[in-house]
């Protein structure tokens, strides 16, 4: 038997990350050949390699898999990235659905970083490259803007409820009003630096003016979408962005059974929620194939929330297809024509 390659499955949190080292041969056997924790820092970080080094004693290839856990992988893969390593970074989606197919059932940092390790023996999968640091940036502020306009929300609704109140306090009103206008000033100010930032960079300020070219998708709703995707660089089809968003359908149905249909909401909600309002724009103003699909669901369902889901699904698949192709929206364009190119990159 011969080896084939190495693969490091890594569990990773806040505080620390669990590896697990396997290899495969060429009769496609994986084998577990060392675990261990290492602190989720620099310190940890230089360990993990001297680790690895320790245990990969045979000049072969390794990969390093990971799933995007919201913030907490990412300093490791961006050192790992600077040096030099190949990596791979999972949707969480896609490591549980085959961890479940392999029949596992339990569920903790070292077993799952065993699954991560045998997904990565078995499989040939893309490699992760960074985002760039213009969409990085960009989604620190489009997240800040969206908690700020949230409190907001909460700062304007404890107002009208005081001033409605039968004995309204002047002091909380004043204290209110003056919150609420440091939030105001506070958006406006995140939305020049992010306007800034989406129309210095060439690369993205041609992205913004193809995509925006969608009456109802306006700048905010552009960055919002660029910054959760980086770029859309995790995707190797619309399917797969669909489910990362949380849109993709859940039937609930078997024999004489008909149950609920609905979308899984299992996804990134920031992009959902961002999505609402130009749905709601795209059918206001009849643009054709979103009206068009809008009354067919209606008229199925009767539900007028289940036509808008189906236009934000819609319009972020558009969104996929202009970016990947490089091209301006044209009121007659259908995306399910078109097939993506394989670049993955930032441009």
């Amino acid at each position: 038997m011969k080896n084939l390659k190495y693969a490091i499955g890594i569990d990773i949190s806040m505080k620390d990350f669990a590896c697990c080292l396997s290899v495969i041969d060429d009769e496609q056997d994986v084998k577990v050949k060392a675990t261990h924790k290492f602190n989720n820092s620099p310190v940890g970080f230089k360990s993990f390699l001297e680790w690895v080094n320790r245990h990969s004693k045979e000049a072969l290839p390794v990969t390093y898999i990971m799933e995007a856990t919201g913030v907490y992988h990412e300093q490791l893969a961006w050192f790992l990235n600077s040096n030099g390593k190949a990596i791979s970074i999972l949707l969480p989606s896609k490591a549980k659905s085959y961890l479940k197919a392999d029949g596992a059932k339990s569920k903790n940092d070292s077993i799952d970083a065993k699954g991560l390790a045998r997904i990565g023996a078995e499989k040939k999968l893309g490699l992760w490259t960074p985002p760039s640091k213009q969409l990085y940036t960009l989604r620190v502020y489009t997240r800040q803007h969206q908690s700020i306009t949230e409190m907001l929300t909460s700062m304007n609704n404890q107002l009208h409820s005081i001033r409605h109140g039968q004995f309204p306090s002047k002091e909380i009103i004043k204290q209110l009003k003056q919150t609420i206008r440091l939030f105001e000033k506070q958006l406006e100010e995140l939305e020049v630096v992010i306007s800034k930032i989406i129309k210095t960079d060439t690369i993205l300020n041609k992205h913004y003016q193809n995509i925006t070219a969608i009456k109802g998708v306006a700048l905010l709703s552009f960055a919002v979408i660029a910054a959760e995707t980086d770029g859309f660089t995790l995707f190797d089809n619309a399917s797969s962005l669909v489910s990362y968003a949380g849109y993709d359908v859940i039937e609930n149905q078997s024999g004489k059974h008909t149950g609920r249909t609905r979308i899984s909401k299992k996804g990134n909600s920031r992009i959902r929620r961002i999505l609402h309002m130009p749905a709601l724009c795209a059918v206001r103003d009849d643009q054709p194939q979103f009206k068009n699909l809008y009354d067919r669901v209606f008229e199925r369902t009767k539900i007028k929330m289940k036509g808008y889901v189906a236009v934000q699904r819609k319009l972020l698949e558009i969104m996929y297809y202009l970016w990947k192709k490089n091209e301006q929206y044209y009121p007659t364009y259908q995306s399910e024509k078109i097939i993506a190119p394989a670049n993955q990159g930032y441009t």
